[in-house]
Order: structure tokens, then C-alpha cells, then sequence
């Protein structure tokens, strides 16, 4: 009897179910139903996931699946310990009117089971039912039609945070549980799919850089560290390879480049787009991971040309340009697994309207307190 073959994923992978899980706030439970995964290793690699944001790679060893159920759980009891002594406290004070506990009850029911709210409350769940039915039809909600707009705006991309802020931004102030409910009732949800493919060659003998960067992902101005790497693109002729180099100080892509072939020319031409556009001054740092690309003599070369400082990821360690992999993903997630591009040509005009028209100008961004990189860069400096 033979058993069947064990799934096995690479860190690249990890990195972005992680980061998936704790930047769009979505559970483990639907996150492991949608791509088909086990409830434990990816509890595993969010375990891992925050050590490393906490700057502890490799210190102590990873909460199991059970430690992680058990805190959890534990989480969850303290707050709900704290939910009845509120509700305790507040309705010994005063005893509001039957309309005020279906108030309250509908505002909780997000938070709660109708059945434990009623037991807290101590009313019939009968009583609370009935009174909903008496209620009129509702009507239209004024916030419908902006929800739509600005959901469809980010190509059917943002959640309910990033459409909350837009529409914040445009002066419809409104809560992000508010937003949720109607983009449900409207059946907005992004759209986003599963696939990686990692595509760094670093089985060379050419020169590495030390980790000069060191995961500092947050300077204090402008053209102070970059970061670059390559990604691939299905057409139906085959692989379009994309080199991009981006600030990490507003997130905003600053060079790219793009070719059926990933030759060191492919990076080159992206960085010399960065320096033509940015003009940085020396000491800039330019981290990138271990590639034959980077590691080329025509790309330190250029480093050395404008004395810029390199910088290389440590061997295996993904997690090093992270907010690089994070910008593939979302160009992936948002842009092109919802194409299919004919050739290379079409892929590279979609790609720059994601990039000019979208990423750089309109895209909202959570580490920026939800501002586009062109408008973060305009109001900071």
C-alpha cells in the first residue's frame, strides 16, 4: 500500500500565508479551507512569522498547533470575561427599555451569538426574533452605491478596511463593521489566489554582500534604502520576468523592467530607472537576495558607478526582503492571476497600468496609515 505524497512548501510560501493572515486580518480557519492546507503547519508558520517580526530568528522553538489552540483560547476567555463584567456593571446601573436591549443586542450580534446575548441580557431570544419581524422593510442604504464605487476603484481588491479609509478619504465617515456588513449584503469580496514560484539562482561562485540592510524596513526619508528582486508572469508564449526595485520608505516603486528573459540586464535596467527618476545621493542601500543577477559584475558594477552600498538577504532567509515579496504578492493577487495575457507585450502594458495608474497613485497602504506612496511621499515631504 503506498501512501500518498507529502505537500511540501517553500518559505517564500510561508511568508505570504502569513503575512496574508495578519495583514488582511483573515482567520486560519478560511484562510487553510480556501488554499487547501492543514490547520497545523500554518499555525506553525504564523508562529514563526511573528518571532521574526519581533527580531528573534531561530531563538526557542515555535509554539506547536496545540500551544497555539490553547492561547487562543485562553485569549478568548479573557475577553469575554471582560464582555459579561461590562454588561454586568452597565445593566445594574439601569435597566434600559425593551428597544434599547434589541438595539444593543443587534450591534453585538457580530461579536456574539444571538442565544448568549439574550442570556446576558436575560430576555427571550423568542421575544427578540419577533421583534425584528415587526420591523419595516428596510430601506436602500445611502452607503451602497459609495462601497461599490470605491471597491470597484481598487479592481476588486480592497477589504473592508482599505474601502473604509476610502471612503474616510472622500468624507463619508463610517465604521469598518459597517463597511463589512454591506460589502456581504452586496457580495463584495477580493479576489486573491494561491500560487508561488520561487525564481532566485543563487548556486554561483560571484561575490555576496553582506546583510548591510538588516531588515531596518522603515527609514527616516526618502531614497535612504531600496530594495529589488524578480518575479515571473504566465502569458500564453511563456514567462514574462519582471525586475523591480522599490523605497522602502513610501513603499512606491521607483524602477522596474521587464523581459521574456532574466538576464543581469533585466536588473540593471530597473535600478538605472530607479537612479534616472530618484536621483539618490551615495550611501543609498540597495538590498537584494542572493541571485546570479545581483551578485553579476554588470550590476555591482552600477552600485559602484553611483557608490551605492549593497546588500544581500542571508542564504535561505526569505523573510530578509519581505516587503519586496509583499509587493509581488499584492501585483499577483490584484492584477495577474485575474488576466491571461496573450504574450509578453500585454503583459507588460498591464503591468505598468498596475504600477503607474494604481500601486504608485491610488493604492492604499496599511504601514503608510492607509495613504498611497505618492501621496505619503507628498505629505511627509
Amino acid at each position: 500500500m503506498t501512501t500518498p505524497n507529502r505537500r511540501t512548501f517553500d518559505a517564500a510560501f510561508k511568508l505570504q500565508v502569513a503575512q496574508m493572515i495578519r495583514d488582511q486580518g483573515l482567520s486560519v480557519m478560511q484562510v487553510c479551507k480556501d488554499l487547501g492546507l492543514a490547520e497545523s503547519p500554518v499555525r506553525r508558520w504564523l508562529a514563526q512569522y511573528d518571532a521574526e517580526q519581533l527580531g528573534q530568528p531561530g531563538l526557542g522553538k515555535p509554539l506547536t498547533a496545540e500551544q497555539q489552540r490553547i492561547r487562543e483560547l485562553e485569549r478568548e476567555n479573557q475577553r469575554l470575561r471582560e464582555d459579561v463584567s461590562l454588561l454586568k456593571k452597565a445593566f445594574g446601573l439601569l435597566r434600559p427599555r425593551t428597544e434599547v436591549i434589541q438595539r444593543i443586542i443587534h450591534q453585538w450580534q457580530e461579536k456574539a451569538s444571538v442565544t448568549r446575548l439574550c442570556r446576558l441580557l436575560s430576555v427571550s431570544r423568542s421575544g427578540v426574533y419577533a421583534a425584528r419581524r415587526r420591523r419595516a422593510a428596510p430601506r436602500p442604504c445611502a452607503l451602497a452605491a459609495p462601497v461599490q464605487a470605491a471597491f470597484d476603484a481598487s479592481g476588486g481588491n480592497y477589504g473592508s478596511r482599505r474601502v473604509r479609509e476610502a471612503l474616510n478619504a472622500d468624507g463619508l465617515m463610517v465604521g469598518r463593521y459597517r463597511v463589512r456588513r454591506l460589502m456581504k449584503q452586496l457580495a463584495l469580496q477580493p479576489r486573491w489566489k494561491r500560487k508561488f514560484v520561487h525564481t532566485t539562482d543563487s548556486r554561483h561562485d560571484l561575490p555576496i554582500a553582506a546583510n548591510v540592510l538588516n531588515r531596518q524596513f522603515r527609514p527616516a526619508a526618502p531614497n535612504q534604502a531600496w530594495v529589488a528582486d524578480i518575479t515571473y508572469i504566465r502569458t500564453d508564449q511563456g514567462w514574462l520576468y519582471l525586475a523591480a526595485v522599490l523605497d522602502l520608505y513610501s513603499r512606491k516603486v521607483v524602477g522596474w523592467s521587464m523581459a521574456p528573459a532574466m538576464p543581469a540586464e533585466l536588473v540593471c535596467n530597473a535600478l538605472q530607472m530607479a537612479i534616472t527618476l530618484r536621483q539618490p545621493k551615495p550611501g543609498l542601500i540597495v538590498h537584494t537576495d542572493r541571485g546570479c543577477q545581483y551578485a553579476s559584475h554588470a550590476h555591482r558594477d552600477l552600485l559602484a558607478k553611483h557608490k551605492l552600498v549593497a546588500s544581500m538577504s542571508r542564504k535561505g532567509n526569505c523573510w530578509d526582503n519581505a516587503v519586496m515579496e509583499r509587493f509581488f504578492l499584492n501585483l499577483k493577487m490584484e492584477r495577474v492571476w485575474q488576466r491571461r495575457y496573450a504574450n509578453a507585450a500585454e503583459g507588460i502594458v498591464d503591468i505598468n497600468h498596475y504600477i503607474v495608474g494604481f500601486y504608485n497613485t491610488h493604492r492604499l497602504h496599511s504601514t503608510l496609515g492607509y495613504q498611497s506612496p505618492a501621496d505619503y511621499e507628498k505629505v511627509s515631504h
